[in-house]
């Protein structure tokens, strides 16, 4: 039975191969964080994970997970409407809640699972979904589970969303859905214009904060700080696994009948195991240092302005970004792979994207800074940017 499909997987990933874009997985041997040691032996710097505030290997949250592992066990085994919630879940959604501004939460194992589940419960094929057209792959899926109709517009085009808003009055109910930060390019979405067009429209208001959740905003409280509108978008979905942390774990909240209907109906929510105590243990102490500093906010800050300041001296082609990821556009997918392979020679582990990750055409290497980051770390990697974008033609 195998035999044909087999031919065809092995044809196909030998033409992927020898257009130089397979992507082979590098290993690292070490915990995360700006220095990591990879299997071939060498130390590097990282300068692509989503650990932004350096927090995927801090103290504090190790302790946590320990504690939590050692009073409250090591796996749930259980979904949560049976017998998988334990008063440390409801800890931690009432503090994602307090973060935000919100009125509830439900956790999930993933965002990918938040934004997956969000629609199909509260919309049907009487209501419209409103969304940006480079929204997470998750969001999309989530769209394509619901009935609801289903309109696109332009990446922050308000005269575009204002049409589709427009041509949306004919159904029943109405969401904006869009990425806070979106995670190729790092702009953030335009929310106080949304959130205007949403109350000229009538229409609901949801953010995906993965990349913008701990990064933008003063005290890094996301985008509705960034635009003063904290408490008035509907829908949040977040996750535990880039700024807070880096472990795994994803999030809804906002309002709360919106948050009780998907308890009753959202498919990850009730069929998938509830978070281990170990990782909800670290996300209580996470949100507990939220609250007592913006100090890594600062400095995450602070790196990524000199970062993106000094790229751009230096003559690389880079997208605007208010977040803390800076997209080094290369344009050409082979010319990605041979640069990021280039740099890793060079003690910085960057990747390249490409389509279909990025649109056709619009090959990037993407790195991402992080508050765990020194002066000497970026200073070495704009130096072996400028270094190999030399050597292969990409600065003149």
């Amino acid at each position: 039975m195998y035999g044909k499909i087999k031919d065809q997987l092995q044809k196909e990933l030998a033409d992927i191969k020898a257009a130089g874009l397979f992507k082979d997985e590098r290993i690292i041997t070490t915990a995360q964080g700006a220095d990591i040691a990879v299997n071939t032996g060498d130390q590097v710097l990282n300068f692509c994970a989503n650990n932004y505030l350096g927090l995927s290997n801090h103290p504090r949250l190790v302790d946590a997970a320990k504690r939590g592992l050692d009073t409250h066990g090591y796996g749930m085994s259980s979904v949560r409407f049976i017998c998988g919630t334990q008063d440390l879940h409801k800890t931690l959604e009432a503090k994602i809640a307090e973060y935000f501004g919100t009125e509830d939460t439900i956790l999930y194992a993933a965002c990918f699972d938040a934004n997956g589940g969000v629609f199909e419960p509260i919309l049907t094929a009487e209501d419209a979904i409103i969304s940006d057209s480079l929204n997470h792959a998750s969001i999309i899926d989530g769209v394509r589970l619901c009935k609801a109709q289903r309109y696109r517009y332009a990446n922050a085009d308000m005269a575009d969303l204002e049409e589709k808003l427009k041509e949306a009055q004919a159904q029943r109910f109405r969401i904006i859905v869009t990425d806070g930060v979106f995670s190729m390019d790092g702009n953030v979405a335009p929310m106080d214009k949304i959130n205007e067009l949403a109350k000229k429209y009538d229409a609901l208001v949801m953010v995906d904060e993965c990349h913008s959740a701990g990064v933008v905003g003063k005290t890094g409280r996301g985008v509705t700080e960034e635009f003063d509108i904290r408490g008035e978008v509907d829908i949040i979905t977040g996750t535990l696994g880039k700024a807070f942390g880096g472990a795994i774990g994803g999030f809804t909240t906002g309002r709360k009948e919106i948050i009780e209907m998907l308890r009753q109906r959202s498919r990850p929510y009730l069929f998938s195991n509830s978070l281990p105590p170990t990782v909800v243990s670290a996300g209580i102490e996470m949100f507990d240092m939220m609250a007592e500093t913006s100090e890594l906010q600062d400095k995450l800050h602070k790196n990524t302005d000199y970062f993106v300041g000094k790229m751009k001296d230096a003559g690389f082609d880079i997208k605007p970004t208010k977040s803390a990821i800076c997209a080094v556009m290369l344009y050409d997918a082979k010319l990605s792979q041979d640069m990021a392979a280039k740099l890793l020679d060079e003690g910085i582990y960057v990747i390249g994207f490409y389509y279909p990750v990025v649109p056709k055409g619009e090959a990037r290497i993407r790195v991402q800074l992080s508050a765990a980051h020194e002066q000497a770390h970026l200073d070495k990697c704009i130096n072996a940017f400028t270094k190999v974008g030399k050597e292969l033609g990409v600065l003149k």
